[in-house]
């Protein structure tokens, strides 16, 4: 048996690889700006920790990441357009008429 008749095959398409770096960079981001602001002397007090940047911003960033990722695996791109379809179910039961004696 070779490889050669052997196919690898990827969970996802690429787009959804896209969409899931996209995510992971945009949560990282979101980390990035939330670190820092503290001061190197523990006996002063800095007010830069409570700015937009680390209060607002940064946890808005992580936020809309997961949900990048979250719609980046649920996400499919092979999905067919089924507004016109029918399925038997939905059909109605036909049945034989019955003969009067």
């Amino acid at each position: 048996m070779s490889n050669n008749n052997l196919k690898s095959e990827f969970l996802f398409e690429k787009v959804n690889y896209k969409f899931l770096l996209i995510g992971i960079g945009v949560i990282a981001l979101g980390f990035i700006l939330m670190a820092g602001g503290g001061s190197d002397d523990p006996n002063v007090w800095n007010d830069a920790i409570f700015n937009f940047q680390r209060i607002r911003l940064a946890p808005a960033l992580v936020l809309a990441g997961f949900g990048i990722t979250i719609y980046a695996i649920l996400k499919n791109p092979n999905k067919t357009e089924t507004a016109g379809e029918t399925f038997p179910e939905d059909q109605p039961i036909k049945t034989q008429p019955t003969k009067k004696k």
